[in-house]
């Protein structure tokens, strides 16, 4: 794993106009990681102890559906976060994440940015805001997903 700076995550979509001392904070939280394609990167219903952004490459979101594969409900890519259940209790993944192709990433530790977020309560404000967003975008084309299979259907 490689060091993260507060200017690389500063260039980051989801985190650009967050204040220095804030990306300083998170920075320490971060590491540099790569993932092979096919790595499964989280598990639905498993323990949320990691999150990441997306520098390179691609994953499937999934769900399990009983008896069955899982679902594919949507893909991640550049510039985009994976996860969001960290923040809040059980802390436990809502969906899993498959690697489509290599993924190089930006890893934070969840329990060291929900400490984070505890000492600074505006950090907590902004990142609660913009995972409110990407959980909207992400229920749009799920729902989109759904609509689309069931006219094939």
């Amino acid at each position: 794993m490689m060091e993260v700076t507060a200017s690389t995550l500063g260039r980051q979509r989801f985190l650009r106009g967050l204040e220095a001392d804030q990306l300083d904070a998170l920075a320490a939280t971060a590491a540099e990681v790569m993932f092979p394609a096919g790595t499964r990167m989280c598990a639905e219903g498993g323990h949320t102890a990691r999150f990441w952004l997306l520098e390179s490459g691609y994953a499937a979101l999934d769900v399990q559906v009983p008896g069955e594969s899982p679902a594919v409900i949507g893909t991640v890519g550049i510039g985009a976060i994976l996860g969001w259940s960290w923040l809040l209790p059980p802390y436990r993944w809502e969906f899993g994440a498959v690697c489509v192709s290599e993924v190089k990433a930006i890893e934070f530790c969840a329990p060291a940015v929900r400490a984070c977020c505890a000492a600074d309560p505006a950090l907590a404000h902004e990142l609660t805001r913009r995972l409110l967003t990407v959980v909207a975008q992400r229920v749009r084309g799920t729902r989109a997903t759904l609509v689309a299979k069931s006219a094939l259907a």
